[in-house]
């Protein structure tokens, strides 16, 4: 099963590492792959495009099968190795539509954040502005209070509830990016409470992005948010 897929990835991505979380979770370690390094731009190789022609990763292939955008790919992991490994969609239909509500929240989380961190990077330097910077921080600062209430008012250790989904999948790597950023853990304890509290699980920890491991010091750009 597994040697019949392909990954390329880079380290710290956090698309990829959605993508391996689901892997180790279904149990399908030994799939073939590559790291890639994103700053010498192998993203946009052949070898990429001939799997994703946005040039983009994750480039994922499961025989004939190409699935890229790394949420779809997730939730086909699932819906294909249903029996296998760990259940990933919750029965209970409040934790299955909290699930999704989650996961989909989570691609707004994820884009605010890269709104901040990464704005010097995407923005020309004649065109930034201070009231840009601030109204992107002001805007991460507003979603990740609303992730802390979240974690306030769900009833078990998980973002939809008691059992481990589809939800902490996608929505870690994001949180685990807060933290390594600079977000304060003790101005947000309840997300610091849920990053801290997976950082051992077998899927998460084998996957811990190797640049992390190499680098274990973080960035401080999100730093008084």
């Amino acid at each position: 099963m597994a040697q019949d897929m392909t990954l390329l990835w880079g380290s710290g991505s956090v698309p990829c590492w959605r993508v391996m979380i689901a892997l180790e979770e279904k149990n399908l370690q030994g799939y073939n792959q590559k790291m890639l390094f994103l700053e010498k731009k192998e993203h946009k190789s052949k070898e990429v495009l001939a799997i994703n022609p946005r040039g983009q990763v994750p480039a994922f292939k499961h025989g004939d099968i190409t699935v890229n955008e790394s949420c779809a790919a997730c939730f086909y992991l699932e819906s294909q190795f249903k029996s296998q490994g760990n259940k990933l969609i919750p029965d209970c239909p409040a934790e299955q539509a909290l699930m999704y509500q989650r996961m989909f929240e989570g691609l707004t989380l994820n884009q605010k954040m890269a709104d901040v961190i990464y704005y010097n990077w995407k923005v020309p330097e004649g065109e930034r502005h201070d009231s840009a910077v601030k109204r992107n921080r002001e805007a991460l600062s507003a979603e990740i209070k609303l992730w802390e209430g979240y974690l306030h008012k769900v009833s078990g250790s998980y973002l939809a509830g008691k059992n481990f989904s589809l939800a902490d999948v996608t929505v870690y790597p994001s949180i685990a990016y807060l933290f390594r950023f600079g977000l304060s853990e003790e101005q947000h304890p309840k997300l610091a409470a849920y990053y801290n509290s997976l950082k051992d699980r077998p899927s998460i920890k084998a996957s811990w992005p190797p640049t992390w491991l190499e680098n274990p010091q973080g960035q401080e750009t999100l730093k008084g948010i």
